[in-house]
């Protein structure tokens, strides 16, 4: 058990040391991120492990099933200053594309071992980051991870992220109702080689502009 904490400490700080550099580019001028929907599959209670590492889940030997991804970026106001205080929550669907979700078709198949759910505060410069899996296309979706921002004064934001190449993201009638190509282009997120994190894993940066 202490192995597996120090493992998920060191990741950790490789991931934030990693992804700092690309952190720092923020959009001039910023697009105010999206809102969309939260979808029908947002937890109805929260799992017991609800860190920044949905690849583990404490207690358990097993990772989740699936690509490690890690997801990192910045919560900005609309002048690109950063958010400081801010909540960050993310859920998506396992490897077989099944959330944890009493509504969910097929949740007793899901993998167990995938956290599903995850959150963190802002550090002092406002970048938060998580460890997960690219997350694969189910019927009537294109592959996407959905984001929860709480601000200190900014209410809710809820939006998803999206991923560049994905042939299904030009059917997909969530992401097509964002009708500015601009904005649309804001919540889709290139994915590159991150073997120096761990072998055969990916890196995304997704900055969240709060319209602040």
């Amino acid at each position: 058990m202490h192995a597996l904490l120090d493992r998920r400490k060191a990741l950790a700080g490789a991931g934030a040391a990693i992804l700092a550099p690309r952190l720092a580019l923020a959009q001039s001028p910023p697009i105010v991120t999206p809102g969309q929907t939260e979808g029908p599959f947002f937890p109805t209670t929260f799992p017991a492990d609800m860190d920044w590492d949905l690849v583990r889940v404490t207690g358990q030997a097993a990772q989740a099933m699936g690509r490690v991804t890690y997801v990192a970026g910045r919560v900005l106001n609309k002048r690109g200053a950063p958010v400081r205080g801010a909540m960050v929550e993310i859920w998506q669907c396992d490897a077989h594309g099944i959330y944890n979700h009493p509504q969910q078709s097929g949740v007793s198949g899901r993998d167990s071992a995938f956290q599903g759910y995850g959150r963190t505060e802002v550090a002092a410069d406002a970048s938060y980051r998580f460890r997960t899996i690219r997350p694969p296309a189910y019927p009537g979706r294109t592959p996407h991870i959905h984001f929860k921002v709480s601000a200190p004064g900014a209410g809710r934001l809820t939006t998803q992220m999206y991923f560049a190449g994905e042939p299904q993201n030009v059917r997909d009638g969530v992401l097509g109702r964002i009708r500015d190509p601009k904005a649309r282009e804001s919540v889709i997120v290139r994915l590159d080689a991150a073997s120096e994190l761990e072998p055969n894993a990916l890196k995304g940066t997704f900055d969240i502009v709060l319209d602040l």
